[in-house]
């Protein structure tokens, strides 16, 4: 019996679009090509999108919850989120650029398979929990639309919240698929006004905490600090176990992310750069994320909570972002999760890809999405934020401690880079070992010194990591002479530049200049709106709540307004940029 016209449509239909999602293959298992390599400000984009995220509406409020003082926070993240800085650009990013492979298949390299296969699966499922937690606290502030009721357990209390978290997760899957470009692209949109909502959200809630706390108008950074110590970072945490100081606060900054840069994990990423400074790029995440949106989130979270007489951990972010910044914080929220979520996966699903060659990238980002949407229903992860983001960076880290050994250290210690590669080793057991050892070996050294906090166990770990990695590799054959580097590591394909197109007059010039403008002044109104609430609104009583439903509408209106023009100038920006390639 003969397949129908309609049958055959739909399988050549389905035919075509699993033919064009195999051309979204970006050097899964080979160095990048140089015509593929990014500029500068891809990179800026997409930290700055990733980073000014929605873990930093949960973060900034546990700092508060958690009793640091105003000196922790504001020095604390700065010098823990420069270090994190320093480890991208000093170590990540140069070993990416060096061999333009991800950690995934360089780690093959240097682990051999089997180790490589272990790593992957483990780093995969840890991304995808970190990926769920993200599109957790996205459908937080889509439920809100639909009065569906804050998810503060381990598992879900309603069949809403459920519904929600699949529609959001498909989005999620959707842009992992698309890329690392498509989705700087996205991010390049979404971080400047993501920047400002926090910043918004701080401004418009000194004059209420001005009152509260009997300050008055915050007109000085004195009278700032005041405020602060008095009524967000008291130094007194609600739950006394939970106490932190200066040092927890610089080493969590530090090691947020400690997965990507000591970790390795963002090789992924850097790969694609042109220089390895470009690790410098990680500054836009650091401080427009992980200092001026921790500390923006820690004064909406104490006024929102002040507002809704509630406790802080009553209170999830999408609706503490509601509560001062009305729908445009949902929005906030939503996106938050979205633009942190989609590089996590993206990187899960390089890494389940390294340990099934056989499918293509989208194939498991497909696979590893769909996973990671289910761990999303259950917010377990989204509940113990803090300390999944230690254990995860912690398990990691043994490995990129490996890598970084083999890569910087053996050549100068007379040792030889992928020995077990040469040696043809289904597993390099001196690495295993490592891993194994490694990470209980500093716990149990910082418990002897009585110094003893999942924070700190990284910097131990990491040392003992890199001189125990060394000496049993060079026992075990690394100090053997063997081929070259390039008889064992992958190397780029030879291509032939693509000719130079002929540009012709830039037609959309006027109109990208003046769509340019209109998203640059709806940005500057995004800004200027919650300057207007802190000069004019002092105290939390009519004027003030006036004040605010004011600005939360005009706000709105701003919003609404850039990103339906700023995402059209950013089609036509690409597609000048698309005329000069």
């Amino acid at each position: 019996m003969s397949p129908s016209p309609t049958c055959g449509t739909e399988a050549s239909g389905t035919a075509d679009l699993t033919k064009k999602l195999d051309k979204l293959y970006e050097f899964d298992r080979e160095p990048v090509a140089k015509n593929r390599l990014l500029r500068a400000m891809y990179f800026a984009s997409a930290y700055a999108g990733e980073h000014v995220a929605a873990t930093e509406f949960v973060i900034g409020a546990l700092f508060v919850q958690w009793g640091a003082s105003v000196h922790d926070i504001v020095v604390g993240l700065l010098l823990g989120n420069l270090l994190a800085v320093l480890s991208w650009t000093l170590i990540c990013a140069p070993i990416a650029t060096g061999t333009r492979l991800t950690l995934y298949w360089y780690l093959h390299k240097i682990g051999g398979p089997m180790l490589s296969f272990i790593y992957n699966i483990c780093n995969a499922l840890l991304y995808c929990v970190l990926a769920g937690a993200m599109v957790t606290v996205s459908a937080s502030a889509v439920t809100l639309l639909f009065g569906i009721p804050d998810q503060l357990e381990f598992y879900p209390t309603s069949v809403g919240f459920v519904f929600v978290v699949l529609a959001v997760g498909a989005v999620m899957i959707a842009w992992a698929i698309a890329g690392f470009k498509r989705f700087a692209q996205f991010s390049s949109v979404c971080a400047p006004w993501m920047i400002l909502m926090f910043v918004a959200a701080a401004l418009a809630s000194l004059p209420y905490l001005g009152a509260v706390s009997g300050v008055g108008p915050i007109n000085s950074f004195g009278a700032f600090w005041k405020m602060a110590g008095q009524s967000v970072w008291t130094g007194k945490a609600t739950v006394a176990a939970n106490q932190i100081g200066f040092a927890h606060v610089m080493c969590f900054a530090w090691i947020c992310n400690l997965a990507m840069h000591l970790g390795l994990s963002d090789m992924a990423v850097f790969r694609f750069a042109k220089r390895s400074w470009y690790g410098l790029c990680s500054a836009t995440g650091m401080f427009l994320g992980h200092y001026a949106a921790w500390i923006g989130a820690g004064i909406l979270g104490a006024a929102a909570a002040s507002m809704a007489d509630k406790p802080l951990g009553q209170l999830n972010s999408g609706s503490v972002a509601y509560t001062v910044l009305g729908i445009s914080g949902a929005l906030a929220v939503m996106l938050a999760g979205w633009t942190t979520a989609i590089p996590t996966l993206y990187r899960s699903g390089l890494a389940f890809q390294a340990v099934s060659p056989n499918w293509p990238r989208w194939r498991v980002t497909l696979a590893v999405g769909s996973i990671t949407t289910v761990i999303a229903a259950f917010p377990f992860a989204f509940t113990g934020l803090m300390d999944f983001l230690g254990i995860y960076g912690l398990v990691l880290l043994p490995i990129g401690a490996v890598v970084a050994s083999e890569h910087w250290i053996f050549p100068r210690v007379g040792l030889s880079r992928y020995w077990a590669a040469h040696r043809k080793l289904l597993l390099n057991w001196p690495a295993l070992v490592t891993w194994i050892v490694s990470i209980p070996s500093g716990i149990l050294l910082l418990k002897a010194l009585d110094r003893y906090h999942l924070f700190f166990a990284f910097i131990p770990v990491w040392f003992i990591s890199i001189l125990l990695y060394t000496l049993l590799a060079s026992v075990a054959g690394a100090r053997g002479k063997y081929g070259a580097d390039q008889d064992v590591l992958p190397q780029p394909r030879e291509y032939t530049p693509e000719p130079k197109k002929e540009q012709g007059p830039d037609k959309h010039k006027p109109l990208r200049l003046v769509t340019g403008a209109i998203a640059g002044a709806a940005l500057l109104a995004c800004l200027a709106l919650p300057i207007w609430v802190w000069l004019k609104g002092y105290g939390d009583g009519e004027l003030y709540r006036n004040n605010t439903a004011f600005f939360k509408k005009a706000l709105l209106i701003a919003t609404v307004i850039y990103f339906v023009v700023g995402t059209y100038w950013r089609v036509l920006r690409e597609r000048q940029n698309n005329a000069k390639a």
